[in-house]
């Protein structure tokens, strides 16, 4: 059976969030231009021109899980007695998802704020910090195999978390558009 990953339906709402996400003021910014990789393939879509408030980035995050959510239940072809039971554990599981991001968000904010003059010691903890988070993100996904696999078989349970792992790639790769620090 032929999946329906639809990367084209969460491109959008990714794009926005990271954009918000890497906002940073006019004050903030240098002459200089930011470091960044580039690929042919995938456009840098970091933009920082202007503000966008507190409101608008809760709305397009709401709208980046709603639209996750979409793609799931269309991937997972579920029956309506296991849509009964997977849904309340998949809204546990995303909640708790989310709180990780934000805080992951909140960690990139920060970064981007002072990533051209912070020291070496806040670079280090920067990056602990960073791949804590990962794998808090990680612990959480192992903590939910079980909750998982009581509401659906082993191969749905598989199935849910590589679709889950393919939206967090797109979701990193996008992320990934910071620009690099300076040695």
């Amino acid at each position: 059976m032929k999946r329906k990953i639809a990367a084209k339906l969460l491109a959008p709402a990714i794009a926005i969030l990271v954009l918000t996400a890497g906002y940073r003021s006019a004050a903030q910014e240098s002459a200089q231009p930011a470091r960044q990789l580039t690929s042919p393939t995938v456009p840098i879509i970091f933009d920082d021109s202007q503000s966008i408030p507190e409101e608008d980035l809760q709305l397009l995050r709401k709208d980046v899980r709603s639209q996750k959510k979409q793609v799931v239940a269309a991937n997972m072809d579920l029956t309506d007695a296991e849509a009964v039971k997977f849904w309340p554990v998949y809204d546990r599981y995303a909640a708790e998802l989310t709180k990780i991001y934000d805080t992951k968000l909140a960690l990139i904010q920060e970064y981007l704020n002072g990533y051209k003059t912070m020291s070496g010691e806040q670079a280090e903890s920067y990056i602990r910090r960073r791949a804590a988070l990962e794998e808090e993100v990680m612990q959480l996904r192992l903590q939910y195999v079980p909750e998982f696999r009581k509401v659906l078989s082993g191969r749905q349970t598989a199935l849910f978390f590589q679709i889950e792992w393919r939206l967090d790639l797109m979701i990193n790769l996008q992320l990934a558009q910071t620009p690099l620090i300076d040695p």
